[in-house]
């Protein structure tokens, strides 16, 4: 029993801390330039969430749910699988989370976006903007550099935080909840995969759970919250 204690989280993980930036740095050689294209559509995106029309939420939602396909076979699949063969098991709730994308808002009703400013649009915004603009310079200070920046669309984390900005705002509420389960696990499981690796930063996703249930749980703003 005391040789158990003696065990650190780090002794659990089947990679070493270079390894792991490796992931990235060679899944970022394998698509370049398709960042290029990752950052125009997130930025598109983020224009709906800023100014939204009527097809302004189907959109962001197909947009996520084709971000969460390709990054669960892309990413998942044929990177980290082979470093980390515990992430099949949740290859299938990256599917899960596009297929709810695509059905709730398709779904009667849809899913609606804020119009007016409030804590709910306002933290969603945040979350998305630091998914999109602010998350892919974390690989700076970790020492991966540019090269293994984490790209909107193309990496879970980014994507997990643009779809908890997303989810954090939308109304109905249920599906607003429902939007919001897979995408925290995932910043809870890298968080604490992160911590482990003792990268800097491993509190972000953390902490981006905590701001997409906060905005989640706050009263109405108005009645298109």
């Amino acid at each position: 029993m005391s040789e158990w204690l003696s065990y650190r989280p780090a002794d659990f993980l089947m990679f070493s801390p270079r390894v792991y930036e490796r992931l990235f740095e060679l899944h970022n050689q394998a698509l370049w330039p398709l960042q290029l294209l990752a950052l125009a559509l997130g930025g598109a995106m983020l224009f709906a969430l800023l100014h939204p029309r009527p097809w302004s939420a189907r959109l962001v939602a197909a947009l996520l749910a084709v971000g969460w396909v390709f990054v669960a076979w892309a990413f998942l699949w044929q990177r980290y699988v082979p470093i980390n063969w515990g992430i099949r098991y949740v290859i299938p709730l990256f599917v899960l989370q596009a297929l709810l994308l695509i059905a709730l808002g398709a779904l009667k009703g849809g899913l609606d976006l804020p119009t007016r400013w409030g804590v709910r649009r306002a933290l969603g915004v945040v979350l998305f903007v630091h998914a999109l603009a602010l998350h892919p310079l974390v690989a700076l200070p970790a020492g991966r550099g540019l090269q293994g920046a984490e790209v909107i669309g193309l990496m879970p984390d980014p994507l997990a935080i643009a779809t908890l900005g997303v989810a954090a705002m939308i109304a109905p509420g249920p599906r607003g909840w429902a939007l919001l389960v897979i995408p925290a696990l995932w910043c809870l499981v890298s968080g604490i995969t992160l911590a482990a690796l003792g990268t800097p930063g491993a509190w972000l996703p953390l902490l981006a759970v905590g701001l997409a249930l906060l905005a989640r749980g706050w009263p109405r703003d108005s009645p298109t919250a």
